[in-house]
C-alpha cells in the first residue's frame, strides 16, 4: 500500500504530514461521534506512521554505476 523507499518520501516533512492529518481527522471523527471512523483511520495513521518511520530503509550511497568494457 505504502512504498516508503519511493523518493516521493524522502521529504521529511512529507512523511510527518500523512499521520499528522490522520491524526487530526481521528480528532474530527471523534468530536462528531463516530467512533467506527474514528478507528479506520486511527489505524491509517499507525499503519501510516510503521511504514515511513520503522520500516524504511536508509538510502544507499550514490555510487556511479559499473561499466563493461567490451
Amino acid at each position: 500500500m505504502i512504498d516508503p523507499n519511493h523518493p516521493f518520501y524522502d521529504a521529511l516533512w512529507r512523511r510527518v504530514l500523512i499521520p499528522v492529518v490522520c491524526l487530526v481527522w481521528v480528532g474530527i471523527e471523534l468530536y462528531a461521534g463516530e467512533a467506527m471512523w474514528a478507528g479506520i483511520v486511527g489505524a491509517v495513521g499507525l499503519f501510516a506512521t510503521y511504514k515511513l518511520f520503522f520500516d524504511r530503509r536508509k538510502p544507499e550511497e550514490q555510487r556511479p554505476p559499473e561499466h563493461q568494457e567490451d
